[in-house]
């Protein structure tokens, strides 16, 4: 629909191209996606007889079959089936445990699952992560984007620069179109056109008798910059479980930590990763401060947990004073340390039947609830003789609660986790701790298999709780043990190396910039025509394509063509002229001709 005072903005459903090639040309390398291939036939074609045909037709054959599978590796259809697969395969992984972070866990389920235990091995479920099939879907996948995003990115080049194509023969056939007629002339109309594209950031060059536009590269950037991240993201991933190192150690109020191999707990580590890796510093844990909720709802829950360390950095390195807190630990170079865990020590101080000190020490005890029950043991392994003055060894298996409820109240377990009524609890064993047969043993748990209990006159158990400063005396003259007024804190750490960390988080950024991109920004095409029809007036045609079809890219299409016609307004006829057509029989004579709404579009 044109008339001479309209301007007509509709958009379309379909958009017939038949017989108009440069129309087929305007649409084309909208983006940058490969094109599918369908499965193909023979390659080779027909086979000329003799060896050397036969050859021949085979080489044809295993050149035209490997172009066609690397097609298909490199598509995005299988790029996303080999992330799904990445992600269903990192599932058992989650559920079930895994030689790289706890050998004891994936035996003790073997022996629970006589079935599934050797099944899983054989699948490689105890180690996903290192399996040959998780690393080939890796592998895979890791290909496939490289395979995808190189030919797109040299095609995305191309197209920047490129310039944007000229106008179609016919542009009422895209699917957003306007027209209106002018009495401005054709080259003022282009040049405004130019102007107005150029402002709203559109690239545009003027072609023949019209100015082609083009706007949304950055949805095919957003596309490629989502690829690229996810190939950094793997990379990320892959460096850091190589060269990662994750150590737990802990600390007693006044003890200190270097970091080396042999200094921790427990420590797990990537298979290239060697002690060289290690930062060097060591710290010490001067004070633990921990403060709790006394009343309300939420009485217990912890307020304040801080530990006060002093570090240096390498062999000779300057002391420095740090705080490390809940989610703000202490970063040492590429090496952080996570406060992790707390619980008590108290001290206590062993002696022989003369009263010769034997063992004094703070003895780090394992939390068992939220108020700070706490179990362990205590080991006299060494310079302890009994009263016959014979070589022995004696064990204490101890509980303690930082909050007694008092004589009478309940069992031995903590109300509340602050120091506020200190008892040790302790039963008492002398004989073979089992230390000597070179076996490891769990510093908190006692081996009473080869230990006898010692008993009091009556013929009963030996067990007592102590207040700070109260001792417990072994039967027979055998000694005596004392909880010492003076209970220290202890702290857990875990240090954590992590290289590639810092570009995981970058990929994932970026992959979200990319995604975001890639689904909101629309790339599209508008092409503004000024020709000068048989009349002698300017007739002006506007007309926009998107690679998709969205309601916006009318809307659009009619803002540009507002801000145009603002410069190059609709012919204005006089009212009074009996023979023009469109004249308006209603209108005043001499006002001036009102701006019609815009088919397809809100009136401007």
């Amino acid at each position: 629909m044109s008339d001479t005072r309209s301007t007509d903005v509709h958009s379309e459903t379909t958009t017939d191209t038949t017989g108009d090639p440069r129309l087929d040309e305007a649409g084309a390398q909208l983006s940058t996606a490969p094109a599918e291939t369908a499965m193909p036939g023979s390659f080779g074609g027909p086979r000329a007889p003799g060896a050397k045909g036969g050859l021949i037709w085979t080489a044809r054959e295993i050149i035209g079959w490997s172009r066609w599978f690397w097609r298909q590796l490199t598509s995005m259809r299988v790029a996303l089936l080999l992330l799904f697969l990445l992600s269903l395969g990192a599932i058992p992984g989650s559920l079930i445990p895994q030689t790289g972070t706890d050998v004891l866990k994936v035996e003790d389920f073997k022996r629970a699952h006589s079935v599934l235990g050797p099944l899983y091995d054989r699948l490689g479920l105890f180690h996903v992560y290192s399996s040959v099939w998780f690393s080939a879907i890796y592998i895979l996948l890791f290909v496939s984007l490289i395979g995808c995003i190189v030919p797109r990115t040299w095609q995305f080049v191309g197209q920047l620069r490129g310039r944007p194509p000229a106008a179609p023969k016919r542009l009422t056939r895209l699917p957003a179109y306007a027209t209106w007629r002018t009495d401005a002339e054709p080259e003022q109309v282009r040049e405004t056109a130019l102007e107005v594209l150029g402002r709203r950031r559109f690239r545009a060059r003027l072609s023949g008798d019209a100015v082609a536009a083009e706007k949304g590269y950055l949805r095919e950037f957003g596309n490629l910059v989502f690829h690229v991240a996810l190939i950094v993201m793997l990379v990320a991933f892959a460096w850091g479980q190589l060269f990662k190192s994750e150590g737990n150690k802990l600390i007693v109020e006044g003890d200190g930590f270097s970091n080396t191999l042999t200094q921790y707990d427990d420590i797990k580590y990537g298979s290239l990763f060697t002690d060289d890796d290690l930062v060097p510093f060591s710290f010490d844990l001067k004070n633990f401060t921990g403060t709790y909720e006394r009343t309300g709802p939420n009485k217990g829950t912890p307020r304040t947990y801080q530990a006060d360390v002093t570090y240096s950095v390498g062999a000779y390195g300057k002391e420095k004073k740090a705080t490390v807190k809940v989610n703000r630990p202490l970063e040492i170079g590429d090496a952080k340390v996570y406060l992790v865990s707390h619980g008590y020590a108290p001290v206590v101080t062993v002696r022989d039947g003369k009263g010769a000190v034997v063992f004094h020490a703070a003895v780090p005890l394992l939390p068992l609830d939220s108020n700070v029950t706490s179990q362990g043991a205590i080991k006299v392994m060494d310079g302890y003789r009994n009263a016959q003055g014979q070589r022995d060894q004696l064990g204490f298996l101890a509980l303690f609660v930082p909050t007694f409820a008092g004589a009478g109240k309940g069992d031995m377990f903590s109300q509340f986790p602050a120091l506020d009524f200190p008892v040790l609890a302790l039963n008492a064993y002398h004989g073979d701790l089992g230390v000597d047969a070179g076996l490891p043993q769990n510093v908190y748990q006692l081996d009473t298999k080869n230990l006898k209990q010692f008993k009091d006159a009556k013929g009963n158990i030996l067990k007592d709780r102590l207040l700070p400063g109260e001792t417990m005396k072994l039967p027979g003259g055998n000694g005596s043990i004392t909880f010492e007024k003076d209970i220290k804190e202890w702290a857990g750490f875990q240090v954590v190396q992590q290289p590639g960390s810092g570009w995981a988080l970058g990929g994932a950024l970026a992959a979200i910039f990319g995604l975001a991109a890639s689904l909101f920004i629309q790339r599209r095409r508008v092409w503004v025509r000024a020709t000068t029809g048989a009349d002698g007036v300017t007739v002006v045609e506007m007309a926009g394509l998107g690679r998709s079809e969205s309601a916006k890219l009318p809307e659009e299409l009619g803002d540009l063509a507002a801000l145009v016609h603002d410069r190059a307004p609709t012919k204005t006829d006089d009212p009074d002229d009996p023979d023009d057509p469109d004249a308006d029989p209603d209108q005043e004579p001499g006002a001036p001709s009102p701006e019609p709404a815009a088919e397809g579009a809100e009136q401007k």
